[in-house]
């Protein structure tokens, strides 16, 4: 126990020990004292059963039990709480000293104590949670990073082009391209935190809620027609299957799933050419698919693309936040469909499934 103590001390210095760590130290501590309790009477029974059968004066017999019972229950004593102290205990010790490395930040601790089951579960659990902690801490840090570095290179051309435009001999002509691209960097770094409080409102949300059944096709040519001057501008081509198709689920949040699938199609789709939106019902769900003609996608990308601020265009030449398929795939799983990307025949495929319930035949 006081080794137990010293260790508390040493890796929380002048706290109180937690409650837990309390727990188990009692728990301990009685669990010992029963078990010597239980040898003593035990060894005190049978040294007396022999005392019998020696068959000693009355006064010697007594005299003699009490010392023998004494001191086979000292030994028998000290031998089990050393057993008990330093074998039971050690896998506990190994424990606290990982859940104090887990609280000092060091996410690589790792657990391997034991030979039974029960150890071996609670070295699994105790594993995956810090292999889940580990992935969440990598996860912010490349949040910030690339949060900051999205953040900033549009603040540092807006600032850079206003700068200019103080300038009294500037021609009429670079005056109206540099306000052009203030506007284009204003309207980017809006973009991006709408994008950002959107991902942040579905992350919080773990109830899919507002769920009402709606016309698809027609929400699909809707957030097209939104997107008109973008494709217009490259003079794209538009095939979208004209049939009507009904959809259960939460009608804005879809919404900005086609948006942001579609928008993506535009950015990345070769000028002139064709991008494709397909709508296949089957029984207990229906899929939604945006192709666009260009190159395919890689399969690194393919793992990555649904992550925060991930682009595939690692020269960020073109426009984007990184964020829209992030909110895509939050969405999709927030109504428990799957998205997926693949490309074929010159094409790079998202397919959006979503459970769907069965119509009433009644």
């Amino acid at each position: 126990m006081r080794a137990y103590w010293h260790h508390m001390r040493r890796h929380q210095p002048g706290t109180r020990p937690p409650f837990t760590h309390l727990v188990l130290a009692f728990t301990f501590v009685f669990s010992t004292l029963l078990a010597v309790t239980l040898i003593i009477v035990t060894v005190g029974a049978l040294v007396l059963n022999a005392l019998h059968v020696i068959a000693l004066p009355d006064t010697s017999n007594v005299i003699v039990g009490v010392i023998v019972w004494a001191l086979a229950s000292l030994c028998v004593g000290v031998v089990t709480a050393a057993l008990l102290s330093h074998i039971p205990l050690k896998p506990f010790q190994f424990l606290i000293e990982g859940m104090n490395r887990l609280a000092d930040g060091d996410y690589a601790a790792r657990l391997h104590i034991g030979h039974s089951a029960m150890f071996k579960k609670l070295c699994d659990s105790f594993n995956a949670l810090a292999v889940e902690l580990q992935n969440t801490e990598l996860l912010r840090t490349d949040f910030v990073n690339n949060f900051s570095h999205e953040f900033k290179t549009p603040i540092v051309s807006v600032l850079g082009f206003a700068k200019l435009l103080k300038r009294t001999d500037l021609p009429p002509d670079k005056r109206e391209e540099y306000l052009d691209i203030i506007i284009s960097e204003a309207r980017r770094l809006t973009d991006m935190s709408d994008n950002v409080l959107s991902l942040a409102k579905i992350e919080k949300q773990s109830i899919l809620t507002d769920i009402a059944t709606f016309n698809l096709s027609e929400q699909i040519r809707t957030c097209v027609l939104l997107l008109q001057k973008k494709w217009e501008a490259k003079e794209l081509e538009i095939d979208f299957d004209e049939h009507e198709y009904p959809c259960t689920g939460n009608e804005e949040l879809l919404k900005q799933v086609w948006i942001n699938l579609l928008d993506n199609a535009v950015k990345f789709a070769p000028q002139g050419s064709r991008i494709r939106i397909g709508i296949a019902p089957s029984p207990g769900s229906i899929a939604v698919s945006v192709a666009n003609a260009g190159d395919e996608i890689d399969e690194d990308t393919r793992k990555r693309i649904f992550e925060r601020f991930y682009q595939g265009d690692s020269s960020h030449a073109t426009e984007g936040t990184g964020l829209g398929l992030t909110i895509v795939h939050k969405i999709v799983l927030l109504h428990k469909g799957t998205v997926a990307v693949y490309s074929a025949d010159g094409y790079n495929i998202f397919t959006v499934t979503l459970p769907q319930a069965a119509p009433d035949t009644e």
